[in-house]
């Protein structure tokens, strides 16, 4: 059984006992999280529309934080002498997954 997740504007496809990086959560580590599905397949069943998924909902629990690569951006205009250099390093939250249920 899988399902597909949606959290911090991007979607994830996710099973049980699967550990994934999601976009920085204000919770404590240790805590459990409550994911709304967007479809469920179960075997042979494949659960899509709203009235299905009503009641499913996806559990986790926050193992730790992690952080992304460095991204490295930097501007320059020649005969101006303007450089400008920047960095960004993406924080994330390691969630693995306890349940899916329908």
């Amino acid at each position: 059984m899988y399902a597909v997740i949606t959290t911090g504007g991007k979607q994830e496809k996710v099973s049980q006992g699967q550990v994934v990086n999601v976009e920085l959560l204000n919770v404590d580590e240790g805590s459990d999280v409550t994911f709304k599905p967007i479809l469920i397949v179960d075997g042979e069943n494949v659960i899509t529309e709203g009235s299905g998924l009503d009641g499913a909902s996806v559990t986790g629990r926050v193992v730790g934080l992690a952080k992304g690569p460095k991204v490295v951006g930097f501007k320059y205009r020649s005969k101006s002498r303007y450089r400008r250099k920047w960095g960004h390093r993406q924080k994330y939250s390691v969630v693995e997954i306890t349940g899916i249920s329908r």
